[in-house]
């Protein structure tokens, strides 16, 4: 009697022991990790789950007992599968959870923001500063590597519009876009493209009636000159306005940023008298209607405004200083503006 009394003791130590351990390993992996402030981890391809946990014991972020943490993997943790990528780690998360994060490839997301009113040029500029970006396109190969020729081919004949493209400035959409580490600048730029694309297309469907406008080019060259003119959203489509009745009227366009464009790497900050009166194909000056391509990337508001421009009398309008402009419907009217805002603040 009393080796079945030892026995059942035994086995209840055994059985207490069993789940104290179960509890304690099961406790410490649901523990929150010495994450002092958010920070990035990177996952390389081949890691595993014991990998894994060496370097975040390496890192001094799992504080807890190596058995425990060894006892966990091997009999608890649903999945010690781990997935390649960058991953954002905040305090408060447990091993467990971080395990879950990185076994599902829940991937941090970066963002960059790719400025209306700036040009082709300037914006690799800034997916080049990206460091979480993989460069692999220069100004001289965007129309290669995102194959903005294959648009033209598809089967949507609408799309035919860009055939009349010479250059890739202009046909990018700006906005802000979200990418995981490593990915390509031109899946970038491929986005943009497509969402430009949709976009343009959608809202040349839906276009005010009558405009002096030949194409969704047309309307992405306007929206590009819209959108150097004016960084006041309630402008847009006024200033669109005026331009319209200026193309309605055969009427030069003169507006200084196709000029600046057309000067190029030359373009020291001040413009002259003799670039105005300098012919090139982008000088609105010389030339009548638009010019040849867009002269920056446009965003949405600006797009829409070239599509649906506010109705007015107005065909000339001059900065105030203060970043929005004086609309004037006589040369006259024009000219008063000028000097009360241009001359006499020179």
């Amino acid at each position: 009697m009393r080796i079945v009394i030892s026995i059942g003791i035994m086995l209840a130590l055994i059985v207490g022991a069993i789940t104290f351990g179960i509890l304690y390993v099961n406790g410490q992996a649901s523990s929150p990790l010495s994450i002092p402030q958010p920070q990035l981890y990177t996952v390389e391809k081949g890691s595993n789950g014991y990998k894994v946990v060496r370097d975040l014991r390496a890192r001094e972020l799992i504080d807890s007992p190596e058995l425990a943490t060894k006892l966990w993997l091997k009999f608890f943790a649903a999945n010690t599968h781990v997935k390649s990528g960058t991953y954002r780690l905040t305090p408060g998360l447990s091993l467990r959870e971080v395990f879950g994060i990185l076994s599902r490839g829940e991937e941090h997301y970066f963002a960059v923001s790719l400025v209306e009113g700036l040009t082709l040029k300037e914006w690799l500029v800034t997916l080049k500063a990206q460091t979480e970006l993989i460069n692999d396109v220069s100004l001289d190969q965007v129309e290669e590597t995102i194959n903005i020729s294959s648009s033209v081919n598809e089967e949507k004949a609408p799309m035919l519009w860009l055939s009349e493209a010479s250059s890739a400035e202009g046909l990018f959409l700006a906005d802000t876009y979200f990418f995981t580490a490593n990915t390509a600048t031109s899946s970038i730029l491929t986005r943009a493209h497509k969402a430009m694309l949709d976009y343009v297309e959608t809202q040349w469907q839906q276009r005010q009636a009558d405009l002096p406008l030949n194409s969704p080019y047309d309307a992405l060259i306007l929206a590009s000159i819209i959108e150097k003119e004016t960084a006041v959203s309630a402008e847009r489509t006024k200033i669109a306005g005026v331009f319209v009745n200026r193309l309605r009227k055969n009427m030069r366009l003169q507006t200084d940023p196709t000029v600046i464009y057309g000067i190029g790497d030359a373009y020291d900050g001040n413009i002259t008298r003799k670039h105005l009166r300098t012919p090139t194909p982008y000088n609105t000056y010389t030339i009548k209607g638009l010019p040849p391509t867009p002269i920056a990337m446009a965003g949405k508001e600006a797009i829409w405004a070239a599509l649906n421009p506010m109705e007015t009398d107005a065909l000339y309008f001059v900065a105030r200083g203060d970043g929005s402009h004086e609309f004037s419907s006589s040369l006259a009217a024009h000219n008063a503006a000028v000097r009360k805002y241009q001359l006499n603040r020179k």
